[in-house]
């Protein structure tokens, strides 16, 4: 399994398999790439991963794509076929983790699960993200990352009071689960390392990797029988936190919320009243005068600008922000000081813009590998570095088995 790139970062030797598709598991193939990982990316031949085929027109290949299996070595081959499995097999036994996301018990019916890779290679660790885990009553129902939103409460605290539930506009359950799912293999690997060449499986439900979210919401409710609410823009229980509306337009984010931010914003909007109110000076007592609040500081931002607000907020030292846009993020001087918004070249020649890597190590950072692999790309390189001989991937190709 020899990358075909000189591989950098703090995860540079370690061997990946990346099988399933779309968000979950390949958001964390993506993110030990970044690190320097070589992660060999399963595909089905002639349509692969359906992420290639999103939010682009048909016949193009997706630019979430571009960031999704950046850095990645892309080998074709049908899981669905005893040959094709056997070249897995092949793979895993010389990998250190294995990445999927298919529903359970895929991979014990294809011969792939951790239990029979392990009788090759005992180190191996397997990251298995699914919708409800590999138990419970619920293992076997296919699992999304918008129904995981829901059971784990996160869809019932966004929006407005009284409205429907609103989707949080990305797809942040299948990307909670990814990162928890890389915490896991890291923490694996550790264990495999200091504590005696053990591998193991690392079980992330999408589910709960939103619960783990929720903050205070379980023992608010066990203790004091409160339920979390949606609350639309404000931070419920902590005051003030709100998005406030401008005068051209546009809304200004403030978090006046420590007890002396809070003293110097209500000077600001004039309110010195609020300010030396000794109900409001703590955030119990702020709570219960949250409209009261919230109506003298939009007082003030209407009668300014956005510019306007963030200028003078920056001078009395009270955090503030704007709500970005992309245009906004691709252009802000402090997001490209960061290396945030990171330009690849990809095969056609063009080039294109995409996040850079997070987080940052002073040492040895993590870096962007290009863009995504064309299909099959590496299934020669790939399957020659295991040992397989050159006739036998002819006769593999002629098959449909790889491509």
């Amino acid at each position: 399994m020899d990358s075909t790139t000189e591989r950098t970062g703090p995860l540079r030797g370690l061997r990946v398999i990346e099988l399933g598709s779309l968000i979950a598991g390949p958001f964390a193939g993506k993110t030990l790439a970044d690190f320097g990982a070589q992660v060999v990316k399963i595909e089905p031949p002639g349509t692969g991963d359906p992420l290639r085929q999103w939010r682009t027109p048909q016949g193009l290949t997706s630019v979430w794509w571009h960031v999704q299996s950046r850095g990645k070595q892309s080998v074709a081959i049908d899981l669905r076929q005893p040959q094709g499995q056997a070249l897995v097999r092949r793979l895993a036994a010389e990998a250190d983790v294995v990445i999927e996301n298919f529903r359970p018990g895929t991979l014990e019916a294809w011969g792939l699960d951790h239990a029979t890779l392990a009788q090759d290679n005992p180190g191996l660790i397997m990251l298995r993200i699914s919708g409800y885990g590999q138990t419970g009553p619920l293992r076997d129902l296919p699992g999304f990352g918008v129904i995981a939103e829901a059971m784990g409460g996160l869809r019932h605290i966004t929006g407005m009071p009284g409205q429907p539930p609103v989707r949080p506009a990305i797809s942040i359950g299948d990307s909670l689960s990814a990162l928890h799912g890389v915490i896991g293999v890291l923490l694996a690997l550790h264990e495999r390392v200091a504590h005696g060449g053990r591998g193991q499986v690392v079980d992330v439900a999408l589910y709960e990797a939103v619960f783990n979210m929720m903050e205070g919401a379980l023992p608010e409710y066990d203790r004091h029988g409160m339920v979390r609410e949606p609350a639309g823009s404000a931070l419920p229980g902590v005051a003030p936190t709100n998005a406030y509306p401008c005068v051209d337009g546009r809304f200004v984010l403030i978090a006046g919320n420590g007890d002396s931010i809070f003293k110097r914003l209500m000077r600001l909007v004039g309110r010195a009243d609020l300010a030396d109110d000794p109900a409001l000076e703590r955030n119990p007592g702020r709570v219960q005068q949250m409209d009261t609040i919230d109506r003298a500081i939009a007082d003030w931002t209407r009668q300014r600008t956005l510019e306007q607000c963030l200028a003078q907020l920056a001078q009395v030292r009270v955090p503030a922000g704007k709500v970005y846009t992309v245009p906004d993020m691709a252009a802000d001087p402090h997001y490209l000081a960061r290396g945030m918004v990171q330009e690849v070249a990809l095969d056609d020649g063009s080039t294109l813009k995409v996040p850079g890597v997070v987080p940052k190590l002073s040492v040895t950072p993590g870096s962007v590998q290009g863009g995504g692999p064309a299909l099959g790309q590496h299934t020669d390189a790939v399957l020659r570095a295991s040992g397989l001989p050159a006739g036998e991937l002819a006769a593999l190709r002629a098959s449909g088995v790889i491509a």
